[in-house]
């Protein structure tokens, strides 16, 4: 596949080396030759400097033979002309656009982006997609990380095991034996910040991150089982009132009922304007970083704290601030991956990485037919895939046992019907089931082409 990639910041250099991976001939294409020449010496991929909406630079990325075009740069316009300018004069197939400004995507203005406007087929919203991401993990406490699949049938979760937790130091087949009415399996395990694909015979340490797929229907029981009893947030502290904490507040208010949400905002304009758009809401003027603003906001008596702010540093030591100021629960957005391995150690109960969050999505929509969805695990060093059984498969009517899977492969659970069925090895798949399975990134593609028997994309 062809891929033209619009904008070279983080988000496109994320899905430039995800598809580079895969094979596909990725073009990326930016106005700045600096930024450029780092990517091409770092991922296999093209590069053509320009700008991105140009026809000239387009021509030259090869918009002609292209199946796809991604705009992903932080100008909503400039990904939108991108996206018209490829399909009205190159004919490219699939566009993608990220569009940040919300009054492009309010309903009322629906038939924007139909194919007889503005032809774009899929429109990724950062804010909003944060906004339902964060959303998920209030919604099941305890949790660093919650992600519905299967229409909700199923929920794949991350829990840090704490010194309470009762399955410490348990070899993980045992489980089966000691929670006989429980449905979930734990596919990966995170401990001092590397990934381990647990076996039967490994057991949880202290600190561990476990992801662990599970029946929805059993979600609240497995917290427990591992140690976390936390009662949903209903006093609630967002500090940035920008455009993802906009989103949140009234993703919140519209999906939770009996909370109370304090709202810190360092721009007085920004916060004029927050007070005049929300309802039922304390928007409070001032530094989050100050112990005055955060008494007002009564910090101490909060059950979640979440920095949303522009800035890594400043959300990194509000939540340190306001998890020593007595908040029981914060979580954090960090955008500078060098930052990731620093938050766990420090306290941070959830990390929040937009660029994981978006490309992600992206994904989602790059490949179409049986790839359900696709999740990533701390920041792609392993993938969570929903596929659906190809009926032409060379795994149906196979035992799971019998399944000669890659290295680093774990099946998490099947997903027949209504029922998600735990991966025993007398367990046998059929067509139409779907499989959750995690695996190294580099080895998705051949999982991909092992269970559908073939993979449409786009």
């Amino acid at each position: 596949m062809r891929v033209i990639i619009c904008g070279a910041d983080q988000v496109g250099y994320s899905i430039a080396a995800y598809l580079s991976k895969e094979s596909n001939d990725v073009t990326v294409v930016d106005a700045n030759p600096a930024v450029l020449s780092q990517i091409s010496n770092t991922i296999d991929v093209n590069t053509v400097v320009g700008h991105v909406s140009d026809p000239n630079t387009l021509s030259a990325a090869g918009a002609n033979e292209s199946d796809m075009i991604i705009a992903v740069t932080e100008n909503d316009e400039t990904n939108m002309v991108a996206c018209q300018v490829a399909h009205s004069l190159f004919g490219v197939p699939k566009k993608i656009a990220r569009i940040r400004r919300q009054n492009y995507l309010d309903p009322s203005w629906s038939n924007l982006f139909s194919r007889a406007h503005m032809p774009i087929d899929v429109i990724i919203s950062p804010e909003i997609l944060v906004a339902d991401d964060i959303s998920q993990r209030l919604s099941t406490p305890g949790t660093t990380n919650a992600v519905r699949m299967a229409n909700g049938k199923a929920h794949l979760v991350g829990v840090i095991c704490m010194e309470d937790c009762p399955i410490l130091h348990t070899p993980l087949g045992q489980l089966d034996k000691l929670f006989p009415d429980l449905s979930f399996s734990i596919v990966s395990i995170t401990r001092n910040n590397k990934t381990i694909t647990p076996d039967e015979t490994d057991t949880l340490e202290v600190g561990d991150e476990a992801f662990i797929v599970l029946d929805s229907k059993h979600l609240r029981r497995v917290m427990a089982a591992f140690g976390h009893l936390e009662k949903e947030a209903r006093r609630i502290i967002i500090s940035g009132g920008g455009n993802i904490g906009l989103s949140l507040i009234k993703r919140l208010q519209h999906d939770l009922h009996g909370i109370q949400l304090k709202v810190i905002e360092h721009n007085e304009a920004r916060a004029n304007y927050l007070s005049e758009q929300l309802e039922n809401i304390i928007i409070l003027n001032g530094n989050t970083l100050e112990r005055d603003i955060m008494n007002e906001a009564a910090v101490s008596q909060a059950e979640t704290y979440i920095a949303l702010m522009n800035d890594d540093e400043s959300n990194i030591l509000g939540s340190l601030l306001a998890k020593q100021y007595g908040c029981k629960r914060v979580v954090t957005l960090v955008n500078n991956k060098a930052y990731y391995p620093l938050v766990g150690p420090l306290g941070i109960d959830a990390l929040i990485s937009p660029k994981s969050i978006i490309v992600s999505n992206v994904m989602q929509h790059v490949r179409r037919g049986r790839i359900m969805g696709i999740h990533n695990i701390r920041d792609g060093q392993a993938e969570v895939m929903e596929i659906q059984v190809s009926s032409a498969s060379r795994v149906v009517h196979k035992k799971l046992a019998e399944l000669d899977l890659p290295a680093g492969t774990i099946i998490g659970a099947i997903i027949r019907g209504n029922d998600v069925i735990m991966p025993k090895p007398h367990v046998e798949i059929q067509a139409d089931d779907i499989a959750v399975i995690l695996s190294p990134q580099e080895k998705a593609r051949e999982i991909e082409k092992m269970l559908a028997a073939h993979v449409d994309l786009f």
